[in-house]
């Protein structure tokens, strides 16, 4: 595969599918994605201001979680790129990953437990957005990959006998 085609695969959106329906879901679960985003920096904003902000290293993750998934979530609803797709899918799952080791281990020092306020909540919204926005981005990948020009040179020849 091509650098090209990899890019022009990256940059996909709903606009190049073929099927309204397909297109009509993939811009559906981009929205729905990036509000699930937004609610998780609603709530990282919310805790740095409730205290965390105080706590080294995880504070300052806290700030920026919550204004970059605020600023990737308005790129995905305006973009709505497979990549871009990926990257809140990513985020969201890193962010529940994070609390999850908090919880069980520590992390930079410092001791969670899922019984604080909003850490259930944060779970759910995280994880049901990853899963949101992977299901777009996996339509716009297969969507993608149906339409891909084959490469003649890779295929391969039969004789009947």
């Amino acid at each position: 595969m091509h650098l090209e085609s990899i890019v022009r695969s990256l940059v996909r959106r709903p606009g190049a599918l073929e099927s309204p329906v397909a297109r009509w879901g993939v811009t559906g679960l981009a929205v729905a994605g990036a509000a699930l985003l937004v609610w998780s920096a609603v709530i990282h904003l919310e805790l740095w201001a409730d205290g965390y902000r105080d706590i080294a290293i995880i504070g300052p993750l806290f700030l920026l979680q919550g204004v970059a998934s605020v600023a990737l979530a308005l790129v995905i609803v305006s973009f709505r790129w497979l990549a871009l797709l990926v990257a809140g899918a990513v985020t969201l799952a890193a962010t529940a990953v994070g609390l999850v080791l908090t919880a069980e281990v520590g992390l930079f020092g410092y001791r969670e437990s899922l019984a604080v306020p909003y850490a259930t909540l944060s779970l759910v919204v995280e994880l049901t957005g990853a899963a949101v926005l992977i299901v777009g981005a996996g339509v716009l990948a297969l969507a993608a990959s149906a339409r891909m020009p084959r490469d003649p040179s890779r295929e391969s020849v039969t004789f009947p006998y």
